[in-house]
């Protein structure tokens, strides 16, 4: 990957990060790669990384599931967990794969470079 790409990169693992809805094990694998950029760990991290955002990201059709679910009420508050499920169908409606957060929007944009990572 050039340095540009690796910027791109870098930038976005930061991204997923600070996202408040990024979980405590995405942020772990994305420190732990960030700290082992330019190490001999660097690829080993970066294979898990990936594995752990691929397991991770929410689909559409999760993020609509989990909101009209009972957990999803707990977790959103029950208004609110109307509100992101319709969010949800909207985004399904729009062609979107994935959840819009910040932390699934970090982790779509990352995995689209998941190539040159590995």
């Amino acid at each position: 990957m050039g340095q540009n790409g690796k910027d791109y990169v870098i930038q976005k693992v930061k991204e997923l990060i600070n996202a408040p809805s990024c979980c405590a094990d995405a942020k772990e694998a994305a420190q732990n790669w960030l700290d082992a950029i330019g190490t001999e760990k660097e690829a080993e991290q970066a294979k898990n990384m990936i594995a752990e955002l691929e397991m991770d990201i929410v689909t559409v059709d999760d993020l609509i599931a989990f909101a009209g679910s009972d957990a999803g009420a707990k977790v959103f508050g029950e208004e609110k967990a109307k509100e992101v499920a319709a969010h949800g169908k909207e985004l399904k409606a729009s062609g979107a794969k994935y959840c819009d957060c910040p932390a699934c929007s970090a982790v779509e944009a990352i995995l689209e470079k998941k190539a040159e990572i590995l």
